[in-house]
């Protein structure tokens, strides 16, 4: 979704680890703009301006505003990046620019609402099994989420992506039979079963080993 969002980069000719030293201690990271058929630019930009976006309900799915001094303003997206494993603050991202004209693929979360009335009226258990799918459309129509109301599901009742109610040039691209989620029955009731067929099994090989020791006495004494 595109939001009313412009954050500015400076370019930087030179690149490497110690270029990249120097950028964080002035309290920047390093980046990188390219696609939309243009030629790549290193740029330096501020860690909270991509950490505020990628924190927003939209994520990475944010389509925003790049200022790059005496380069070019172009909308893009964060398409990677890496923060610090211990810090957790940006070390560098990549930003690709975006045409509003032509369609992109992206993946956009699935989250389900309401308590499945097979769990409030049958005991039975609710599983989420996808949290996001994949779609294409144009960028101005990516949605923040989709949101599927399972309230009526029903014990043994499943909700595919096939469901999901798309709007304007969204197309999807994960398979439509691919499972959202389900209510099923408790699985608890199996393992006793299987359990008390062990404990039945479990006679015959001690009375098996008993003979087998009885037969071998016998011998002994005709010998």
């Amino acid at each position: 979704m595109k939001k009313d969002i412009i954050i500015d980069a400076e370019p930087r000719e030179s690149r490497g680890k110690n270029e990249a030293r120097r950028l964080r201690a002035r309290g920047l990271a390093p980046a990188i703009v390219y696609g939309a058929g243009k030629d790549p630019v290193a740029v330096a930009v501020k860690p909270q301006d991509i950490t505020k976006i990628l924190q927003s309900a939209t994520g990475h799915n944010s389509i925003f505003e790049v200022k790059i001094a005496a380069v070019e303003t172009t909308p893009v997206m964060v398409v990677d990046w890496l923060n610090d494993p211990i810090k957790n603050n940006l070390l560098h991202c990549d930003l690709k620019r975006i045409d509003m004209t032509k369609r992109i693929s992206v993946k956009v979360p699935v989250k389900t609402s309401g308590e499945p009335r097979g769990v409030k009226e049958q005991s039975g258990i609710y599983e989420i099994v996808t949290r996001e799918v994949e779609i294409e459309c144009l960028p101005a129509e990516i949605p923040d989420v989709f949101t599927l109301d399972v309230r009526g599901l029903m014990l043994g009742q499943s909700l595919r992506v096939s469901e999901i109610p798309l709007t304007g040039s969204m197309k999807l691209l994960t398979p439509g039979d691919n499972l959202i989620s389900h209510v099923v029955a408790l699985r608890a009731e199996a393992e006793p079963a299987a359990e008390g067929a062990a404990a039945a099994a479990e006679p015959e090989v001690i009375k098996k080993g008993k003979k087998e020791e009885e037969g071998a006495a016998d011998d002994k004494k005709k010998k």
